[in-house]
């Protein structure tokens, strides 16, 4: 079923799920839509603040701002995952939408003692430490959430990309960066207050997760450079620091497996295993986006909400997989042509064919997906190894070369 192309993704991401673990929770998709509401209120609220900011700065009666980002998939997993854990500590309530439900061993609450005008408030009552327990959940994810955006507006607008800035009316290219610049600010400013709510340790997680990531923002050029060098189109690296004698495509072949693609750690490396760390373009995409997602699980944990180190596991290994799987494997052609190192660029110039590029694409994508739904599992978080399913059906390798299902 999980193959059947014209059934719905979210379905077969589920099948393919149960036919691995043999696991199958309804619950964990009644979640997801919980966190979907939850999710588009933050984002709702965060983008009404910013319209109200381009309307008083623009002039603008009525505009509506929307930001395209994938960056909020760790966030939501982490709800559901903290939602899962007050669901299975409340009998009788729902802490998450505040409804009666079926008590353990008995019949559902809501039909029970129903002339009772103040039912649903006793209830709650029994239920408090499950529902504070979700409002401070609620409002370090909802920090996050605006965090995570604030810092890929930033890193945006530094490459100058404004095209993921949208807007409705439309405006013209001009107009789009001064939004984009407006945008993050009002974000900035929405962060700041929020962090002064939550004790210091919170954004000290946020803000070493962030300097870490920048090691690798500030290695970019360097591995343009490389990858300029392997394709022969980046001169011979004499004279510009990077290497004491003339480097030859591949002199600079070689350096890309050792300091892209098997670069090794030089401290500590999260949750990461000593066998993790040796696969595949580990310590490169752990900086690219692992140590971010790294960084929001510490803030939670900040917060004095604890999370287990599988679960931490799984969604920074889902989140790696994803940047190849999803992103990388899309923007192939694009990244290629701008001389962007990739986990996939980077094998379409070490491999000896392109046929073997895909397979270790495909094999790398695999390998790190794989593992996060084993943590998925081990940390009883269901909706993350669906959700690590999802994103494997989501890929679409076949627009690379040495696909069968491509024609070069």
């Amino acid at each position: 079923m999980s193959e059947r192309d014209r059934l719905p993704l979210s379905f077969r991401a589920v099948a393919r799920f149960y036919a691995r673990t043999g696991e199958l929770d309804l619950t964990a998709l009644r979640i997801k839509s919980w966190v979907d509401d939850t999710l588009e209120a933050f984002l709702d609220d965060a983008y009404g603040a910013i319209e109200a900011e381009l309307e008083a700065e623009l002039g603008y009666e009525d505009i509506d701002f929307r930001y395209e980002t994938k960056l909020t998939l760790p966030v939501e997993l982490t709800l559901g995952y903290l939602y899962r854990r007050a669901l299975d500590d409340c009998d009788g309530y729902n802490p998450v939408t505040g409804e009666p439900t079926r008590s353990r061993g008995g019949a559902v609450r809501s039909l029970v003692d129903g002339t009772d005008p103040g039912r649903r408030e006793r209830l709650r009552r029994e239920a408090s430490e499950q529902v504070e327990f979700v409002g401070r959940v609620e409002r370090v994810a909802r920090l996050c959430t605006e965090a995570l955006l604030d810092g890929d507006m930033r890193d945006a607008i530094n490459d100058a990309e404004f095209e993921d800035f949208e807007t409705e009316p439309p405006l013209s290219d001009d107009e789009r960066e001064r939004v984009a610049r407006i945008a993050q600010s009002t974000l900035r400013e929405r962060v700041d207050a929020q962090m002064g709510r939550f004790p210091d340790a919170v954004r000290e997680a946020y803000e070493s997760a962030v300097a870490e990531s920048n090691t690798h923002q500030a290695d970019d050029e360097h591995f343009r450079t490389l990858m300029a060098r392997a394709l022969g189109e980046g001169g011979d690296g004499s004279g510009d620091g990077s290497s004491s004698v003339a480097e030859t495509p591949a002199d600079a072949v070689e350096r890309i497996e050792a300091e892209y693609k098997f670069a090794e750690f030089d401290g500590e490396a999260g949750s990461l295993t000593a066998e993790e760390q040796g696969w595949p373009y580990c310590k490169t995409q752990y900086e690219r986006v692992g140590v971010i997602y790294e960084g929001m699980i510490e803030m939670f944990r900040a917060a004095d909400i604890a999370i287990e180190p599988a679960f931490e596991h799984a969604v920074v290994l889902a989140i790696v997989g994803a940047q190849v799987w999803l992103d990388d494997v899309d923007d192939f052609a694009a990244d290629r042509a701008e001389t962007q190192l990739t986990p996939v660029t980077a094998e379409y110039i070490v491999a000896d064919d392109d046929q073997k590029a895909y397979d270790r694409v495909v094999e790398v994508s695999e390998t790190y997906l794989d593992r996060a739904i084993e943590y998925a599992v081990d940390s009883e978080s269901i909706l993350t190894g669906i959700a690590a399913e999802y994103i494997y059906l989501s890929g679409d390798p076949s627009v690379l070369p040495g696909s069968s299902g491509r024609d070069d």
